[in-house]
C-alpha cells in the first residue's frame, strides 16, 4: 500500500534540520536541546529526538512532531502546514485536483510580483513618500511591511504583469484587474497607498489600497481591499500577524486594532503585539488563530455609539472564547494611529493601563445612573451588565465581578444572581462554549514516575539496562513496561500510551555519571518505599471498615516490616 501524503513527507522532512530554521539547537547526547518557544526559559528543556523524528518540552509538556510544531508556532490550521511541509518536501498532494494546486501557486506568484511592482513604485512617488511622511511612518515601518504605490493609470500593472508573461484571465483571477462595462480590463488599485496583506506564514495574499486624499472622490472607496479568491479570505486573516506573532507569543497578549494605519502606528510606537482586522468584524476564524498565541486580548475602538456597539460584540466574542479581555481608553485620540502618531509616550501608557472589561461595562451602563433598584434605567442597565458577566466563561472570574458588581451598587451578590437568573429564562443567551477550548492539561508526573524516567534515560545510551539490578521492580508500572520493550532492542510500541511513555525517555537520553546512577536508585527506591507505605496505610484503613482482619493483619505486617527512610 502507498504511503499516505503526511507519512512521505515526514519520511522526507528531517525534524533536526526542519527545526534549525527556527531555533539554536545543541547536542544532548544522541539527541538535540533547545530553549522552548512557547514559554519562557532560561535552562534549555526543549529536546529534539533524531531517533524518534519528533520533539518534547520537559518544561510545558508540549510535545509532537513536525506538523504539531509548525501548527503551533506559525499559528496554522493543520491543512495549511500539510501544504506548506509538502511543498518544502517535494510531495505532491494527491487529494487535490493538480490543476487547482497548480492555481493557487500562480496566485501567490502573481501576488508576489505585484507586490514587487508596487514597492518599486512607492520609490518613484513623491506624492505618496509625502503621504506617509506625513502619517508619519518611518521607512524601517515602510519597509518591514512592505507598503508600494499603486500609480493613478489605469493599466499601469496590468501592463507590467502582461509584459512579464501572464495571462489577463489569470490577472483577474487574482482580482489585481477587473473588467468595466465596457469590456476594458484595467487596475483595481489606482492612486492609492498600498498594503500588502501577508497570511500567518508570510505570503502575500491581497492588498488593501488607501487612496491619497488628492485623488478621493463621491465615486471611490477610502479603501480598497483585493476580493476573496482560494489564497484570500479576509475573515480568516489578521494583517500583520505573520510579523508580530512572536511579540504577541511573547507577552502572552495581543492588541487588536480595526485599520491598517493603526497598526502600523502603533507597532512603530513600541506596542509590537498589534494586529488589525483590515477593517472587517472580529471573526471566530480569527480568534482561534490568536488563541494558539495568547490568552490575552487588548481592544480599542471609536468613542461614539458605532464605536462602542463594535467594541461590545468584540468583547463578547473574545470572552467567549476564553480571552481575558482588557479596554484601552485613548482620551482625546478619535483611534490608535492617531494617539500613536500624536503621542507615543502616552499611547504605550495608555495600553499598559487598559482595564479589563466588566469595569469598561460598569462604566458605560452604571456611571450615569441612580443607585436605586426601583429606577427603571438603572434596572435596565444593571440587567445589561449583569448579563455581560454571566457570559464569562470562567466561573471564579465571573465570581469575582459579580462580587465587584455588588460592592459598587449595593446590591447583595445573592439577589445579582437570583437577578441574572430571572435574564436567562427570559432569553438571555448562556455563557458560549469557547470554540477552540483548551484541552485538559497533561497530569503531571509522580516524583517515582520522573526518577523511573531519568534512570532509564541514563541508561539508554549504552543500553546498559543490566546496571538497574534489582531496582527494575521498584520503577513505575508503565516504566517497567518501557524496560521490557527497550531492552529488547526495540524503539517503538504498538501501544500508544507505552509510545508516548518511551518517546520521553528517549528524549532525555543523555549520558550519566556511574555515581549519578547509583543516586538515581537510591532515590527510586525510597519513592517506592513511601508510596508503598502510603498504599499499606490506606489499605489498613479500608480493611477496618470492612472489619476484615484478615486482609487488616496482613497490611499492618507488610508495613511494619518496610524499612524506614
Amino acid at each position: 500500500m502507498a504511503a499516505s501524503p503526511v507519512e512521505e513527507i515526514k519520511e522526507k522532512i528531517d525534524i533536526v534540520d526542519f527545526l534549525r530554521g527556527y531555533l539554536t539547537l545543541s547536542p544532548a547526547g544522541k539527541n538535540f536541546k533547545a530553549l522552548c518557544p512557547f514559554h519562557k526559559e532560561k535552562t534549555p528543556s526543549f529536546m529534539i529526538s533524531p531517533e524518534r523524528q519528533s520533539w518534547h518540552c520537559f518544561g510545558c509538556a508540549l510535545g509532537g512532531d513536525a506538523f504539531s510544531f509548525l501548527m503551533r508556532y506559525e499559528n496554522l490550521e493543520f491543512g495549511d502546514a500539510l501544504r506548506v511541509l509538502a511543498e518544502r518536501a517535494g510531495v505532491e498532494l494527491r487529494r487535490l485536483n493538480p490543476a487547482e494546486y497548480k492555481f493557487t501557486g500562480l496566485l501567490f506568484e502573481l501576488n508576489q510580483v505585484a507586490k514587487d511592482f508596487f514597492r518599486d513604485q512607492l520609490a518613484g512617488s513623491n506624492a505618496a513618500k509625502d503621504y506617509l511622511k506625513q502619517r508619519k511612518l518611518a521607512p524601517g515601518t515602510i519597509e518591514a511591511f512592505e507598503l508600494g504605490w499603486a500609480p493613478n493609470e489605469p493599466e499601469a500593472l496590468t501592463l507590467h504583469l502582461l509584459k512579464a508573461g501572464y495571462r489577463p484571465e489569470d490577472l483577474l483571477a487574482a482580482g489585481l484587474s477587473f473588467k468595466t462595462e465596457r469590456g476594458m480590463q484595467i487596475d483595481r488599485f489606482r492612486g492609492r497607498i498600498m498594503f500588502p496583506i501577508h497570511n500567518h506564514f508570510g505570503k502575500v495574499v491581497g492588498f488593501t489600497g488607501r487612496v491619497l486624499p488628492q485623488f478621493e472622490s463621491d465615486k471611490t472607496g477610502k479603501y480598497v481591499n483585493s476580493p476573496e479568491t482560494a489564497i484570500f479570505n479576509k475573515s480568516k486573516l489578521l494583517y500583520g500577524l505573520w510579523l508580530t506573532k512572536n511579540a504577541i507569543r511573547e507577552a502572552g497578549e495581543v492588541f487588536m486594532v480595526e485599520g491598517q494605519m493603526d497598526m502600523l502606528a502603533s507597532w512603530q510606537a513600541g506596542v509590537k503585539n498589534t494586529v488589525a482586522s483590515s477593517g472587517t468584524a472580529l471573526t471566530s476564524d480569527h480568534l482561534r488563530a490568536l488563541r494558539r498565541l495568547a490568552d490575552k486580548m487588548l481592544l480599542c475602538f471609536d468613542n461614539d455609539e458605532a464605536g462602542m456597539a463594535a467594541g461590545e460584540r468584540a468583547i463578547d466574542l473574545a470572552s467567549s472564547a476564553d480571552f481575558q479581555v482588557k479596554v484601552v481608553s485613548l482620551k482625546g485620540h478619535k483611534d490608535p494611529g492617531e494617539a500613536a502618531e500624536k503621542d507615543p509616550e502616552g499611547f504605550r501608557a495608555a495600553v499598559k493601563d487598559a482595564r479589563p472589561a466588566p469595569e469598561f461595562y460598569f462604566s458605560r451602563y452604571l456611571s450615569g445612573t441612580g443607585r436605586d433598584p426601583r429606577d427603571r434605567e438603572f434596572l435596565r442597565s444593571l440587567r445589561v451588565v449583569l448579563a455581560k458577566l454571566g457570559a464569562i466563561p470562567s466561573p471564579v472570574e465571573r465570581d469575582f465581578w459579580i462580587k465587584e458588581l455588588s460592592r459598587r451598587v449595593s446590591i447583595e451578590e445573592k439577589i445579582l444572581l437570583e437577578e441574572f437568573s430571572r435574564l436567562d429564562q427570559k432569553g438571555v443567551p448562556a455563557p458560549a462554549a469557547p470554540e477552540d477550548a483548551a484541552r485538559e492539561p497533561a497530569q503531571p508526573l509522580t516524583r517515582r514516575e520522573l526518577l523511573s524516567q531519568m534512570l532509564l534515560s541514563a541508561m539508554l545510551p549504552d543500553n546498559r539496562f543490566d546496571l538497574l539490578g534489582d531496582h527494575a521492580q521498584y520503577l513505575a508500572a508503565e516504566y517497567r513496561e518501557v524496560l521490557a520493550v527497550m531492552a529488547r532492542g526495540e524503539r517503538r510500541s504498538s501501544d500508544p500510551r507505552l509510545d508516548g511513555v518511551l518517546n520521553l525517555v528517549i528524549l532525555r537520553s543523555a549520558g550519566f555519571a556511574p555515581e549519578e546512577v547509583e543516586k538515581l536508585k537510591k532515590h527510586l527506591y525510597e519513592e517506592y518505599l513511601k508510596e508503598r507505605r502510603r498504599e499499606l496505610t490506606l489499605a489498613v484503613k479500608q480493611a477496618e471498615l470492612r472489619n476484615d482482619r484478615e486482609a487488616e493483619e496482613a497490611a499492618l505486617a507488610e508495613l511494619q516490616s518496610l524499612p524506614s527512610v
